[in-house]
């Protein structure tokens, strides 16, 4: 059995202090501190290397640091970085068609932070439901998944069913209803005995559940059973999106094009689209909520903005982190090196038992561990990782995310799996 090691290093102990003694206990951080970032690499204080296979939850999948984002980074930054949307900008309009014809939308609503394009949906969702639909006023409710993740706001947390989340931030947002995920059933009988369903919210790979991938055609059931009733599909594709999974989108599903570079012009496109995290390549908070004119135009001045949603600096880096995953190709590169990543995990557990199952699409997959939730082993295993050269966390205590930047070659791969096997053998 390993015996887990403690960060050495006197510099990044207090560094580690410093946060403990002056920041909010919030977070509960592997025990490394790092300083610089290139590719699919990361450096901590003591310019230790490891390969980075958290990708900040998906937000750099474009790699650290990307020269053409941070170029577009600095020479924005040199001309104009806000304006509130009391004015024009010259970059938001050039930001928007490019996004909205890259995905095949009327319309783009630029914000800041994952979970407030995740708020912004929700209210354009009600605003339609009243609007449009006519449903009866403020009898509107909002379906979601069990253990979904879409962030920590009260409203988000709401839909929750993790105490975690949850506890001691009661009481909780009404009109806010939860099914089982890839439970096309329950989707079915909920849609067709509630007419004050105005939409469902869900996340095409559960991510923070463990990477817990729904089975095929789920995603087309949801689309197809929503368009019947009337209800909006929302695609949280917040940490799916952007060349993650293989595709452009995860909702991509039936699209046939080489590298996943369509306009959703498929069976299985959400009516609304949330976007986030590697929409600036991890250079900024950026998101965004694509939708038609329909649902995008119940939304009217004044009840609804953000002072930094569609600032400058943003547009130019969100263009250039979406140019980038287009001209290198990283839908296409996730999934084939997710396809090797996973067969080499597959052989791994063939001869470590450690391994309960592996799972995933293109670059975003899990192991489980083979231990009970509440157990140490992953985070003892991680751990082990670190000391070896990697970089993962796990997740909902015995599961493990594996989910490099998007920009890693297959010598890469083949090393970062050696890292896995031998941590993994350390403990058996």
């Amino acid at each position: 059995m390993a015996t887990t090691t403690t960060l050495e290093s006197v510099k990044a102990q207090n560094l580690i202090d410093k946060e403990n003694k002056y920041g909010a206990h919030n977070y509960h951080p592997l025990p490394v501190v790092i300083e610089r970032g290139e590719g699919v690499f990361v450096w901590d204080v003591d310019g230790k290397k490891y390969f980075d296979f958290l990708s900040a939850y998906s937000a750099v999948n474009q790699g650290h640091c990307h020269p053409r984002i941070i170029h577009a980074l600095k020479a924005q930054a040199e001309k104009l970085t806000l304006t509130s949307r009391a004015f024009h900008n010259n970059l938001l309009g050039d930001a928007e068609e490019f996004m909205a014809k890259l995905f095949g939308f009327d319309k783009v609503l630029m914000m800041n932070s994952g979970v407030e394009a995740v708020e912004t949906a929700m209210k354009l969702t009600r605003k339609w439901a009243y609007k449009v639909k006519g449903i009866e006023k403020d009898k509107a409710k909002i379906l979601f998944a069990t253990n979904n993740f879409h962030g920590r706001t009260l409203a988000v947390v709401s839909a929750s069913n993790d105490p975690s989340a949850r506890m001691g931030f009661g009481p909780f947002m009404p009109g806010i209803e939860t099914i089982p995920y890839n439970d096309l059933p329950a989707l079915e009988e909920k849609l067709a005995n509630d007419p004050n369903i105005a939409g469902f919210i869900v996340e095409p790979i559960q991510g923070e559940a463990g990477v817990f991938v729904p089975n095929d055609g789920y995603l087309t059931g949801v689309a197809d059973l929503c368009r019947t009733h009337n209800v909006l599909f929302v695609a949280d594709e917040i940490q799916t999106g952007i060349a993650r999974t293989g595709r452009l989108l995860a909702t991509c599903g039936k699209c046939d094009c080489k590298a996943g570079h369509c306009n959703m012009s498929h069976d299985i496109k959400p009516d609304i689209l949330i976007l986030g995290k590697a929409l600036s390549g991890g250079v900024m908070p950026v998101s965004a909520v694509l939708a038609n004119d329909e649902i995008m135009l119940t939304i009217h001045p004044g009840e609804h903005g953000s002072t930094f949603g569609g600032n400058p600096l943003a547009c130019a880096v969100a263009i250039e982190a979406l140019k980038v995953v287009i001209d290198e190709n990283l839908s296409e590169n996730a999934e084939m090196m997710g396809t090797i990543f996973r067969t080499g995990l597959e052989k791994i557990a063939t001869k470590n038992k450690l391994i309960k199952l592996v799972r995933g699409k293109g670059l975003l997959n899990a192991i489980v561990i083979d231990s009970e939730e509440d157990s140490k082993l992953a985070w003892n295993i991680c751990l082990e990782f670190r000391d070896n050269g990697l970089l993962a966390k796990p997740t909902h205590g015995n599961k493990i995310r594996l989910a490099p930047p998007l920009v890693i070659n297959e010598a890469q791969i083949h090393e970062a799996l050696a890292i896995i096997e031998k941590s993994l053998n350390a403990f058996v």
